[in-house]
This record gives structure tokens, sequence and C-alpha cells, in this order.
């Protein structure tokens, strides 16, 4: 760093409305926490010893309905940082899939803006892909270090999006979605730094990228506001909010269990619900406090809101949850800091139970105000609990432990005020935005001054996301499991080759249980689960469940009369709960008693019952929608990812795997197959059964096709003559 004058920073970030004061945070899709995040940066920065200068640099924008300070070339933060307005593309208000042509502009105004001023920045930091593709470009021109914050990233968004039942077509035209994604692999290029909020946002999400350095990416996570949360005061109980709480509990003096999130399915606030209601101790221990945003009527919700708060009213039912449970309907949001301060002051404890969790604001809102917490230990917790020391971290898929960790928080007075103590100190030096900009600035210290350059990332070894062609899905139990050591060689091939390729897992089981299994046997992370025999679909790195297909395989689907219609069917029974889900139908199936699979299937045409019956390994029998299976799902799947079917390697064993294998793709059967029932399609069908059983036939086949190199069946031998 410059000893002389202090470091001047540039800050860039172009989309949305950003000013000094009164920010319109929610006004637009582009005008959110990004532009929060900038302006209090912004000023932290300029608040450090070290610091001399802080340009926040954004676009110029003169309309009459919006305010006048957007027109404002130059507007004071305070007295060393400033907001830099740049012109490009007009003076209209434009939303940033809308700014792509103008960015080039936006690089030569700013470059002659510095120019014209006589200054040179000592660094720049670009916040989001347009930012960046503005950043790298500058600091190429002008020969400074380019650090970079992502924000959000567009290969996640793209898998979001297919998840919501838009196809890549689509996606590309309205969102720019290649170009962002391109701008986003220029931008890892040229970046000598990437900060981001948690160590699993360098794992799972920048890991799509092929600019992949992980020693270039360094956590810093974002400061918080503390003088908004903080211990509590001792007037709490006075409270609207409290009185609220109280108004469903026999016992409010009790410890409380507290779980603030939005009403989604995956924060899993049901498995909180289930842990607490199977725990009678937990409840002679404890309240549980559940805050899901705010409702007037169940019915005004969105279809996904009302599905997680309707299962929430049905578990307090089941368990008898009444006087125990406080769920209340309204909140303002100063009021959440306050029940923070109610949880601490009970002897309580804050709970995320979420299936996946990016970073975890509450956790650090919750330790700042004195409350231990149980967290899952999927994403940013891992950081807040391993860095504040205060509390324990859950798998949200085990229900027993998530009741486990509570009383153990709960009940030990001593280490829960140690807890407490630890999460203050910890949030204050790790959290805050004093304690940000100054590792911020340990960060630049060893790169100010030092010129970058563009490196290449178009050469042979280098495979795009976007262009990934080809994709290896296979089933669980009995195709990839089963053979330890071959299951390790072809994890490694995976690994290695993610940048070429999409992995899935292709299920009978429920997500859950198939979770369990990949974690147990170490299995990365698969680019899409197709779970409970094709009526699931799920996106990583989010757990992103794929709602167009729900919304596609739902029509004329009707459980009850199915399970109607073979009640009293003989030989075979429903399998135990954990088999079934919303969408597939599970049987046990005794071949000695139960009439023919083609009598059940007749029988339930018959009563108007349009469904998909699959049979596997002799004494399964699934019944699912119509439009489900698992070949179906895989082409829908595939159809997202704009890979043709002739590359893509299926891998099946049963008879649930049949129409995987038929049609155009590369098709493989392992070698502990059920041979009767893929007996039919040994007869005019391009399928290669391996002789090798579980893994080691997956990799037989890889070879067999040659998957990662041209990707197609071998030329037949030519007949002798």
């Amino acid at each position: 760093m410059k000893t002389r004058k202090g470091l001047h920073i540039c800050l860039i970030s172009v989309h949305g409305l950003i000013r000094g004061n009164e920010l319109e945070l929610g006004r637009d899709a582009d005008t959110g926490g990004q532009v929060l995040y900038v302006v209090e940066l912004a000023r932290a920065l300029a608040e450090t010893e070290g610091v001399a200068r802080v340009d926040l640099v954004t676009r110029l924008i003169r309309e009459d309905h919006l305010g006048e300070e957007y027109g404002l070339e130059s507007e004071p933060l305070s007295d060393k940082a400033r907001i830099l307005r740049i012109e490009a593309g007009g003076l209209s208000y434009l939303a940033k899939e809308q700014l792509w042509d103008h960015l080039d502009s936006f690089v030569d105004n700013l470059i002659d803006r510095y120019r014209e001023e006589g200054v040179t920045p000592d660094l720049i930091h670009s916040h989001y892909a347009d930012a960046g593709y503005i950043g790298s470009r500058v600091a190429h021109v002008m020969g400074l270090p380019l650090i970079h914050t992502g924000h959000s990233l567009g290969r996640v968004k793209r898998h979001r999006l297919l998840a919501s039942g838009l196809d890549s077509r689509t996606i590309d035209d309205r969102y720019n979605m290649a170009r962002r994604i391109t701008a986003e692999e220029t931008t890892l290029a040229s970046a000598e730094r990437v900060i981001t909020s948690t160590h699993q946002e360098i794992e799972e999400q920048y890991e799509l990228y092929d600019f992949y350095r992980p020693e270039a990416m360094h956590v810093i996570p974002p400061g918080t506001n503390l003088s908004r949360f903080q211990p509590p005061q001792g007037k709490e109980h006075e409270s609207c909010i409290a009185q609220e709480v109280n108004r469903f509990l026999k016992e409010p003096d009790k410890p409380m269990i507290l779980a603030v999130s939005r009403a989604d399915a995956r924060k899993n606030i049901a498995a909180l619900l289930h842990a607490y209601g199977n725990d009678a101790e937990l409840q002679e221990r404890a309240n549980l406090v559940v805050v899901m945003g705010n409702r007037e009527d169940l019915n005004d919700l969105e279809e996904g809101a009302r599905d997680v708060l309707t299962e929430l009213l049905q578990l307090i039912d089941r368990y008898d949850l009444y006087g125990r449970v406080a769920y209340p309907k309204q909140h303002r949001s100063d009021d959440v800091p306050v029940l923070y301060r109610l949880a601490t002051l009970s002897g309580g404890v804050f709970v995320n139970p979420a299936l996946t969790e990016p970073f975890g604001l509450t956790l650090i809102e919750a330790a700042a105000s004195g409350l231990p917490i149980v967290a899952t230990e999927d994403g940013g917790p891992r950081d807040i609990i391993g860095n504040c020391e205060n509390g324990l971290l859950i798998d949200p898929l085990e229900q027993a432990g998530i009741a486990q960790a509570i009383k153990d928080v709960i009940g030990d007075w001593e280490m829960w005020q140690t807890r407490s103590v630890s999460g203050l100190q910890g949030v204050r030096h790790h959290y805050s935005w004093p304690a940000h900009a100054e590792e911020y600035l340990n960060m630049v210290s060893s790169i100010t001054g030092k010129e970058t350059s563009l490196e290449s990332i178009d050469d042979g070894d280098s495979y795009s996301a976007s262009y990934t062609d080809r994709a290896l899905f296979t089933d669980l139990n009995r195709s990839l499991l089963g053979d330890d050591e071959s299951l390790q060689t072809l994890i490694r091939l995976v690994r290695q080759n993610r940048k070429r390729m999409k992995f899935g897992i292709n299920t009978g089981l429920r997500l859950d249980a198939a979770l369990r299994l990949l974690k147990k046997h170490g299995i990365p992370e698969p680019d899409v689960l197709i779970t409970s025999a094709g009526t699931e679909i799920t996106f990583a790195p989010k757990l992103t469940e794929d709602t167009g297909w729900t919304r596609h395989i739902e029509k004329q689907w009707t459980p009850q009369q199915v399970r109607r219609v073979l009640a009293d069917v003989p030989g075979i029974s429903l399998r135990s709960s954990d088999q079934q889900s919303d969408f597939k139908i599970s049987y046990l199936y005794d071949a000695e008693v139960a009439p023919s699979i083609d009598d059940i299937s007749a029988r339930l045409f018959q009563e108007d019952q349009a469904v998909n019956i699959i049979f596997s390994h002799g004494q399964f029998l699934n019944i699912v929608p119509i439009r489900a299976s698992k070949g179906l799902a895989l082409r829908h799947v595939v159809a997202k990812f704009n890979i043709p079917l002739e590359r893509v390697l299926a891998i099946g064993g049963s008879g649930a795997d049949e129409d995987m294998m038929r049609g155009n793709t590369l098709a493989a059967i392992v070698g502990n197959r059920s041979h009767e029932e893929l007996s039919q399609l040994t007869e005019g069908a391009s399928i290669h059964f391996t002789d090798k059983p579980y893994a080691a036939g997956i990799l037989e086949a890889i070879e067999f096709y040659d998957f990662l190199g041209d990707c197609k069946a071998p030329r037949p031998e030519p007949e002798p003559a």
C-alpha cells in the first residue's frame, strides 16, 4: 500500500439506482442488497487508515421521475469517498440486461474521466458481471490490479432459471446469459483476487467456471450493521411482538427455540417441527417460535409459501403442539432484532436447519444479539460457527440430531453463557464493517502497484460450462454403488472432467435418501438429481427444485384415487412412508399372490387413472404420473442443458431404467443387472451390456463409448467376406 498519500480505490457497480442517502432498496430487481453493500463498503473503506480516496463508480441517469441525485456527476459520501457517475447508453434508466451493448462506452468514458482529472486509482474493484467486464478492460488499459466480487453468478442463475421452467434459449435471450457468463470468465481470468462471502461459494459456485483459481479467492464476509442488532436492553418483554408471541404459549417463560426464515421448502423448517414434535423432553424444556414472513390469509400466498405454511400447521396439529409453538402471522422489520433479544433473555437458541445456506445473515444477527445458534452444516454456517464458536452444526436431514443439538445448547447454562459471549465477540471481530475493511486492506496490500494482463481461457484444455456437450447419468443403488475401489476411480474421473460434462443421478430413491448415500460414499454433488423414479428434479448447487417439471407432471395425478383403486388388490402392500413422495406411490409386490403387472395396469386405466407403472427388482411397484419416468425426466433435463441425447451416457441395471436405455442415448447396462427385467432390450437396441458390475461397469462403458473423446458408439466390425 502507498504510504505517502494512501490508497485510491475505485469501486465499480453499474446497474441499479445508487445514491448516498435514502436508498430506494426494492424499487426494482436491480436496486437491492448489492446497492446497500457497495455504499456501506465505500464508506467503511474511506474511514480506514491507509486509504486516501474511494470512488464508487456507477451510471449517470437523468429522468424526471427519478431523484436529481442520480444525475449528478459527483456526489460526496464522506470526506474521502464519493459517487462518480459515468454516462453510457444515454441518460434513461436501463435494467442490467439492457446495458451490455453500452459497457464499452462506459469503459472509455471512465478512463477519459480519470485522465481529465489527472488521477489514476491504485486498485479497481468490480461488483457483478457487468462491472467485471468494465473493470477487466479498465484494469488492462490502465495497468491496474483488479479485484472482483460476483454477488451472484450467471451459471448458478442459469440453473435456477432452468429449474423454474425456462429453456436455455429463452434464458439467453431474456437475460443475456451467454454474454454474462463469458464476461464472468474473462473477469475471473483478469482478477488478482476474488472476494467471496463463504468457502462454499468458492467450492461449489465458482468451481463451475473454467477459470477457476481457488488460490486467488479470498473469503471476507459482508459487514453487518451492529447498531441494529445488540444484546438485550431489558425492556423487550414490553414490546408488541413479545405479547404477540406469548399469546400462543402456555408457559412463555421457558427458553425459546427461535427460527426466522422465508416460507421456502429449502429452509427445511418442517424438519425442525418433526425434531421438536418427536422429542417429549425438548417440548418440556423449551418453546418453539417460528417466524416465516407476514400473511393475512394462507389462500392469498404464492403456492410454494402456502404449501410450506400449511405443512407447518399440519405438523403442529399432528404432534399436538398447541401451547408450545408460536407462529405469529405478522411482524415488522423492527420486530426481528427484538425477537433475537427475547430469545437471548430466555436462555434460548436460534436454529437454521436449511438444506443449504450460502451465507446465513440471520446467524450473524443472532450472534450479535448474544444468542447461541444451531445451524446446518451446509454452506456459510460452517464459517460463522468456526469464527464465532457460538453454536453447533447439524445435518439438516437428521431430525434426531437437530433435537439433540438444541438440547445440548440450552441444557448447559455455563456453556450457553460462553457461547453467547463468544458470539458477541466473534461478530464484532469478523463481521463488522471495520473488521471487513481491515481484512480487505490486508488482502490488497500485496497486489497494489502490480500490473495485470489477460490470461487466455480459450486453449485446448479448457471447456466452458456453456459449451458442455455431454452428460453422464447413472442409477444409484444398483449401478453406482457396490464396488468401492472402482467408485473412487470413477469419482476422480468425474471431478477431473466437470467442466466438460454434466454429472447426474437418476434414482428411485427420494431426494433426502439419495443425499444421504452421496454423502456417505463421498460422491461429489451432481449437477442434477432426478429422484423418486423421475418425479423430482433438483439442480445444484442450491438444491433448486425444478418447479416447471412439477407443474408438467401433476396434470391428471390423483394419488388418493390410485390408492383407493389398489386398496383391495392381493399381494401388494404399501411400503414405509420414507419410500413415498408427492408423486410416487410405492408398493411391495408378491409375485406368488398378486395379479400380473398388466392386470394392475388395466385396473388403474379402467378407473381413469392416467399413471405410469414402474416395476423393478422383482418386488418394487411404483405408480407415478403418466408424464413421469426416469427416461422422460432425463430428456427434460438434457434439453435444458442443450446436450444432444446422442451424447448422453445413461447407466442402469433394472426395469426402472428401461426408458433411459431406449432411443438415442448412449446406454449401458451394468454387469449386475436384473436380466429378466431387461431381457427385452437385448435385441434390436443399441445398448452396451458391460461385463463388469457397478462402478467398474460404468468405467467400462465410458471407455466403450469413448465418452471423454469422440463420445459415440464404436463402429460395428465388418462381417467377414
